[in-house]
């Protein structure tokens, strides 16, 4: 480790890395520590599953949401902490390599190619990701900003009939959540099936069994770009509050079944209303503890909660709260008061 251009004192303990400046560092200033490191990335075992970067049967996936960032870089790895990436990546020249931000760089050199990628926008590390696989690509216009399909050739008509609607899903919610945040979205579909789709910062990754010709995908792919405004660009000061990301991205498939001609996001809120004993009403959304952050309560309480506001304050003063809430100029990471706070100005 340095700080600046001298070498500085750091021991690693217990999961972190502890550097000791060679002088003291005046409060209010600017400084930089530089970590080189090494190693073989693997995939941490947790109880949300494994964790972090994992090896496909011709690829690789990253999918560090809530605390495998640190599995293939040192990091702070909580989700107030962001910050601007470059990632840098080196493979064979037959494969692409997908990553966080836009493509600023691609060098081939002795059979291999190195890419790099720049995002500029603050990112919380379990955001930062790297896909590897043998994709093609195709690019459409989305709203205000460009998608950019990657996908194994050999299931192209089933991804991009299954991706059809990002398009409209994205002019849609820009009406309601502000322009799009980030400089384009991407949607990675691997040759191998996951459990769940993953959303990363400008980016989302579904499973081959999610992206299968059906339809069957169209609520995840609208949850995943809903997680751009609501996760991505509006962070979390702490897990703690992570029902607003997951009941306003919920929320936003209630929306866009009205809008796409299925049951209103009222009908819907009714329909699991209804089911809230199924749910239970002993978790605290507002804090659901560690092993009960991804419960579907968080998620569908959770977009009750949304409904009940917009209910509360109306329509128009709900689309006000929207706007609000996912303004790029207010870059702090969020709590459950700062949305409290502004539902209140937004009702006033």
């Amino acid at each position: 480790a340095r700080g600046g251009s001298r070498e500085t004192r750091h021991v690693q303990r217990g999961g972190r890395l502890v550097v000791t400046p060679a002088a003291p560092i005046p409060a209010g200033t600017t400084f930089t520590v530089d970590v080189a490191y090494s190693g073989e990335p693997g995939p941490r075992r947790t109880v949300w599953g494994d964790l972090g970067w994992e090896e496909l049967g011709d690829g690789v996936l990253v999918a560090s949401q809530p605390s495998g960032a640190s599995t293939w870089f040192p990091c702070n790895d909580r989700p107030d902490d962001r910050a601007a990436f470059r990632i840098r990546v080196a493979c064979e020249v037959d494969y692409s390599v997908i990553a966080s931000g836009r493509l600023v760089s691609r060098l081939e050199r002795s059979g291999r190619a190195t890419w790099t990628y720049e995002q500029d926008a603050p990112t919380a590390p379990y955001l930062a990701t790297v896909q590897i696989g043998r994709y093609a690509e195709k690019r459409v216009p989305a709203g205000s900003t460009q998608a950019v399909f990657a996908y194994p050739k050999p299931r192209e008509a089933r991804v991009l009939q299954d991706l059809a609607l990002v398009p409209r899903m994205m002019a849609f919610f820009e009406t309601l959540f502000g322009p799009y945040p980030f400089d384009e979205y991407r949607v990675v579909v691997t040759d191998d099936e996951l459990e769940i789709p993953l959303e990363a910062q400008a980016m989302a990754v579904l499973g081959a069994n999610h992206a299968d010709g059906t339809g069957g995908c169209e609520r995840l792919v609208a949850h995943e770009l809903a997680h751009q405004w609501f996760g991505n660009s509006v962070g979390l000061a702490s897990w703690q509050h992570i029902w607003l990301n997951e009941g306003f991205a919920c929320y936003a498939e209630w929306l866009w079944s009205e809008e796409s001609g299925g049951p209103t996001a009222d009908q819907l809120a009714r329909q699991h209303h209804a089911r809230l004993d199924r749910y239970g009403t002993q978790m605290a959304i507002g804090d659901p503890g560690p092993e009960s952050m991804f419960d579907d309560v968080v998620y569908k309480r959770g977009a009750l909660a949304v409904h009940a506001l917009r209910l509360t304050l109306g329509d128009a003063s709900w689309r006000e709260l929207l706007l609000r809430w996912t303004d790029p100029a207010w870059t702090d990471p969020r709590t459950t008061a700062d949305l409290v706070s502004a539902a209140g100005d937004a009702g006033a």
